[in-house]
C-alpha cells in the first residue's frame, strides 16, 4: 500500500498507525496538481511494488459558497485540484492497469456534483468529477479496469476549516447539529466497491447523512 499527500508529517504518522496494525504502508509527498509528482508517484508505486491495483483519488477543495461570493483565486484551486488534480494521476495509471489487465479507479466525488447545491464553482467540479468517472468507465471497462464514482454529502473532516471564515460559517449554520457521515463511513462505501468479484463494477455510489436533504 501507498499514501501520498502533500503534508509528510500526517503520512508518516499514518504509516505508523498501519505498520503498528501489522500492515504495511508507504508513504510519498507528493502534489496532484503538479503533473510530474502525480507521475513520479504512480512511477514510484510500480517500481517499488511491481504493480498498480487500485488507485483511490481523495484530493479535494471546496468553497461552499454561491458564485458571487467565490473568489477568482478560489476557482483556480478548486479547478486545480478537484479536475487536474484528478486527471494527472489517471493519466499515469492507466499505462500500467492497462497492461496488467487489471486495475481499479476509485474517485471521491460529492453529492454536490450530483444533485447540485448553490455552490456554483465547487459543485461544478464536483459534477465534472462524476463526469469523468462515468466516461472513463464506458471507455476502459473492455480493458477490465474499473471505475468506482463515491459521492458522498456531509462528512465530518476539516474541509470546512479551509474556507473563509464567513463561508465556513455559513456551512456551519446550515448544517446545524446534523449527525455527519464519518471517514469510516466513506471507506466502508469504497471498501464494498473494491471487493466485489472482477466481473462487477459499482459506478456510483451516493450516500448521505440521514438527516441531509
Amino acid at each position: 500500500m501507498a499514501l501520498a499527500a502533500r503534508r509528510v508529517e500526517r503520512l508518516t504518522h499514518l504509516a505508523a498507525r498501519i505498520g503498528q496494525a501489522g500492515g504495511e504502508a508507504l508513504p510519498i509527498e507528493a502534489d496532484v496538481t503538479e503533473e510530474a509528482q502525480a507521475a513520479g508517484m504512480v512511477q514510484r508505486v510500480v517500481r517499488e511494488s511491481g504493480r498498480l491495483d487500485m488507485l483511490l483519488c481523495v484530493a479535494g477543495v471546496g468553497v461552499a459558497a454561491p458564485f458571487q461570493n467565490t473568489t477568482t483565486a478560489e476557482y483556480r484551486q478548486m479547478v486545480d485540484v478537484n479536475i487536474l488534480g484528478l486527471l494527472y494521476p489517471i493519466h499515469a495509471a492507466l499505462p500500467v492497469m492497462k497492461q496488467q489487465g487489471d486495475g481499479h479507479i476509485v474517485i471521491v466525488s460529492s453529492g454536490t456534483g450530483r444533485y447540485i447545491h448553490p455552490s456554483t464553482v465547487y459543485s461544478g467540479t464536483k459534477h465534472a468529477a462524476s463526469a469523468i468517472a462515468e466516461s472513463l468507465r464506458r471507455e476502459i471497462g473492455k480493458d477490465f479496469i474499473r471505475v468506482t464514482s463515491i459521492e458522498p454529502g456531509a462528512v465530518k473532516t476539516e474541509f470546512t476549516a479551509h474556507m473563509r471564515a464567513d463561508v465556513r460559517t455559513a456551512v456551519e449554520q446550515r448544517l446545524g447539529d446534523m449527525e455527519q457521515l464519518t471517514s469510516g463511513d466513506v471507506a466502508g462505501a469504497i471498501l464494498y466497491a473494491v471487493t466485489q468479484p472482477r466481473h462487477v463494477n459499482v459506478n456510483i455510489l451516493t450516500l448521505y447523512p440521514t438527516q441531509q436533504a
